[in-house]
Parts: C-alpha cells; structure tokens; sequence
C-alpha cells in the first residue's frame, strides 16, 4: 500500500524523518480539497496555510490588494519553522500552501535535513479553470479578481510532482499517491 511505504520509509535501523507533501498552486487549483483527502489516505496530519496569514494580510487580500513579498515573509517563516517541527517529531503532514515563487519554496524548506524529507506536489492548471472555481466558492478571502495577481507572480516549479488539477479530486490523489510512492521507493 502506498500509505504505507511513506509512513513506514526505513532509514538504516531508525524511522527516516516525517515526510512533508506541500501541495501548491494558485487560488482555486484545489489545494486544500486535494490536500485534506490526501492526508486522510495518507493517515497524515493536514495543515492549510491560510489558516496562518496574519489578520492585515487577510484584510489585504479582502480588499482586493495582492500580498508583497515583504506581506509574505513572516508567514513563510514561520511555515518553515512548523515545517521544521514536523520533521524533528516524525510528523507526517499534508500543507496546503501557494508556495509560488522559488524563493518562497526555498524558505519553506530552509530547515530540511533530508532531500526526500519535504515533497512539493504542483496542482497545475489553466486560468479559465481557477477563475470559474473561484467564482463559484463562497466564504474565501480569496476573490476571483486576485487570481491574475498569482498568475503573474506564479514560478512554475522543477523539481515538484505536477498533477493536472483539471482532474477529479479522488484522481488527482490518486495520481498524487502514486507519484510520491514512487520517488520514496
């Protein structure tokens, strides 16, 4: 089972530090759906990034007024340093995070001691796509208008696990479990 090759990764004698999935895109991609789901299948703890912007960057995004890099540092800061915790305790963990530049990614894994210890997962996907699922949510800070802002600052990824984000939730984990089993193995 998939599952069971991440969680039970042997490293010598001792359990290999936690394994981290970052799941990554822009507003509407479905990164918290995907996420949430591939933590249950995984058996890991999920976590959503948003959860941790601070109140005047909510506030900004409300108002329509994308975040600065300068917005974003604390936030992925403290992220890496969470990051960090789970590895150091053997939490396996699910983060639903945008993650959209390189340099933020780099921050989010500054604290790493093991390549195979923090895995990004891209959810790929066309503008149209993400406009019409953010035009269809409700209760989000994130409103259909910010999405040209991402688009616009969005650096595609090398070294993460794309998945087409077109696909149905169930598949994309799917597809997504399959993919890590496979670099972990």
């Amino acid at each position: 089972m998939p599952a069971q090759n991440l969680e039970n990764k042997q490293d010598g004698n001792r359990q290999a530090s936690a394994v981290v999935i970052i799941v990554m895109g822009v507003a509407g991609s479905g990164k918290t759906a995907i996420g949430k789901l591939l933590s249950e299948r995984l058996h890991f703890q999920f976590v959503d990034a948003d959860d941790f912007h601070s109140p005047i960057s909510i506030e900004k995004m409300k108002s329509g007024e994308p975040l600065t890099d300068a917005d974003r540092a604390p936030w992925l800061t403290h992220l890496a340093n969470l990051i960090a915790e789970w590895i150091n305790s053997n939490r396996h963990t699910v983060l639903a995070c945008s993650a959209l530049k390189q340099s933020y990614r780099n921050i989010l894994q500054q604290h790493k001691t093991k390549s195979e210890a923090i895995q990004f997962v891209y959810l790929k996907g066309s503008y149209d796509l993400f406009l019409n699922r953010l035009q269809s949510r409700a209760g989000h800070y994130m409103k259909a208008d910010m999405l040209k802002s991402q688009f616009a600052i969005l650096e595609e990824p090398n070294s993460a696990i794309v998945i087409d984000a077109s696909l149905a939730v169930e598949e994309v984990v799917a597809k997504t479990i399959a993919a890590i089993s496979n670099k972990t193995t």
